[in-house]
């Protein structure tokens, strides 16, 4: 067991199967020392435990959670381009979420915080990224986040 791994089990968390691409795009790509993962839905055993849109449907609260589980689900992007190994990250580059927002809301850094605190409690100082937290009209299938990930490989 790597120290992710070991890491993740201190935390009880656990890494999802990667989900299969709803379009003509993969979970994830290595270029260079990088990988980049595509946009990840909060899915959990195959569906959106929350749909709508955060402010009206669903909480603050509610979103948090579900940016945190979108980036469990980036990392299993992440893992399946890596044989299988986050041992191999060197650094959490940049985080992008976009939340599913009710006109009036404009909370979407708290709600993103939800991924970055989750990949800062697994990887620590390798942990701390740069940021971007978007406001949108919709996302796929009506999904309140989506949060995408670029980390540093060795």
């Amino acid at each position: 067991m790597g120290a992710i791994d070991a890491r993740l089990t201190e935390l009880g968390l656990t890494i999802p199967d990667v989900a299969t691409p709803a379009g003509a795009y993969v979970p994830a790509v290595v270029s260079g020392g990088y990988v980049y993962t595509s946009g990840q839905l909060p899915f959990i055993g195959g569906s959106l435990p929350a749909t709508g849109k955060v402010g009206r449907d669903v909480t603050p609260e509610e979103a948090q959670d579900l940016a945190k589980q979108s980036a469990l689900n980036a990392l299993a992007a992440a893992r399946s381009v890596l044989g299988g190994d986050l041992d191999r990250v060197v650094k959490v580059v940049k985080v992008t979420g976009f939340v599913a927002s009710d006109p009036a809301f404009t909370g979407q850094p708290g709600v993103i915080n939800g991924a970055s605190n989750v990949l800062g409690e697994i990887f620590g100082e390798k942990g701390v990224h740069a940021r971007s937290a978007v406001g949108v009209a919709v996302l796929p299938l009506d999904s309140p986040v989506e949060v995408e990930i670029i980390l540093e490989v060795e």
